[in-house]
């Protein structure tokens, strides 16, 4: 879908011109929460948002056997933060299948998300934008992914099949015709979202986990004051309705019990300047959304609905707003934990989302960015350089 996963920053910018496979293998992608592969990627970005229709059948990893021994923790680095062996609840979704849309490569929330609910045993489905299958695909079938599959117990992340998806789009009635006549889309059949919920319950039966990792945003980098009506109800499409949009088609096959997940920025409710286009609209809207969401999905089939507000991260996607590093480096410079965000972090979160621990957590915006949602201003500034601020040692 023109939305990609805008992950770490979560956007993307408008609908991506083809762009060279080089050049789109050379990163990852991911949720404007902020989810470039140049500003045509961009358009695309996976905390990405994307599409796919085409069936995928081949498996990418090791047996899935060995997801039968794996226990994971809500941990992200092996390190320092790892509990002692033995403590700690372990996430277990084995026997769980889940189906991520807006993966286009291994470097977004997308992405990391799925090797987290694949490495707590769950089988995994993904949905990845048209233009971007065909690359995304020939990439897996060339291990070019496989440094970046490796999951804790050393086995590689299996993809069950993946699935073009263009989540702007909810039936073929709704495809207008220059789309149809794209050549990017030529080849594939089945990917609205109505298409491919169809195809996944015709595969599989159900599904009992369900993450939107897409946004879009074609004026992200102009003023909210500059931006176009057209500019502005594209991001409102492809950022927040289309998660509204798969939810309502997925739902009838989500498990009682499932869980689903999207990805939001803080900019829904700080002013991040740069971040415009109306994607801060649309992050707003998600959230709010995920609080409708959660109150009908719950009552009518018992799924619990939360967002995560992820920090910024360092994928493809997030370079086409142009100030992802300084976003960081305020990030590390000003959040209570003094360090960069790793994409895994926000992919555990998920995995604790979608399990039973988190069996009466719904309606939710959960912070994963360091705690940097927590501060009322930018302890950097010179104003506060006589104040005795604490500072990572």
């Amino acid at each position: 879908m023109a939305a990609t996963a805008a992950s770490s920053l979560q956007i993307n910018a408008a609908r991506p011109s083809l762009v060279s496979a080089q050049r789109i293998l050379r990163g990852g992608v991911a949720n404007a929460g902020i989810n470039s592969f140049g500003a045509s990627w961009a358009k695309l970005s996976s905390a990405c948002h994307i599409s796919f229709g085409q069936h995928f059948n081949r498996t990418f990893t090791s047996s899935p056997a060995k997801f039968n021994k794996l226990v994971v923790k809500a941990m992200s680095e092996p390190g320092e933060n790892k509990p002692a062996s033995g403590s700690g609840l372990p996430i277990d979704l084995k026997g769980k299948r889940a189906f991520i849309a807006g993966v286009a490569d291994d470097n977004g929330y997308g992405w990391a998300i799925a090797k987290s609910l694949a490495a707590a045993g769950a089988e995994i489905l993904l949905g990845t934008w048209v233009p971007a299958l065909n690359i995304f695909e020939t990439s897996l079938r060339r291990g070019k992914f496989d440094e970046s599959r490796v999951l804790p117990d050393g086995s590689l992340m299996e993809i069950t099949k993946v699935y073009a998806l263009d989540a702007v789009f909810d039936s073929p009635e709704d495809v207008p015709e220059d789309i149809k006549a794209n050549k990017r889309y030529a080849g594939s059949s089945n990917w609205t979202v109505k298409e491919v919920a169809e195809c996944v319950k015709q595969d599989f039966g159900s599904i009992d986990i369900l993450v939107h990792s897409l946004a879009n945003g074609p004026e992200v980098t102009k003023p909210l004051l500059e931006t176009s009506r057209k500019g502005y109800l594209a991001a409102i499409s492809a950022s927040s309705y289309s998660y509204v949009s798969l939810l309502k088609h997925f739902l009838p096959i989500i498990n009682p019990g499932g869980s689903s997940v999207s990805l939001t920025y803080i900019a829904s409710e700080r002013i991040i300047p740069g971040y415009g286009g109306g994607m801060s609209s649309a992050k707003a809207a998600l959230e709010s959304d995920t609080r409708v969401l959660a109150f009908e999905a719950g009552r009518k089939h018992k799924v619990r609905v939360n967002t995560i507000s992820a920090g910024p991260l360092r994928s493809r996607a997030a370079k086409a707003i142009g100030f992802i590093d300084m976003m960081i480096d305020y990030s590390i410079a000003n959040a209570p934990l003094q360090k960069e965000l790793s994409a895994d972090e926000v992919g555990n979160t998920a995995a604790f989302l979608a399990s039973p621990l988190a069996s009466a957590i719904t309606g939710a915006v959960i912070y994963v960015d360091n705690g940097l949602n927590a501060m009322g201003v930018g302890v950097d500034s010179l104003i506060f350089k006589d104040l005795d601020i604490p500072k990572a040692s």
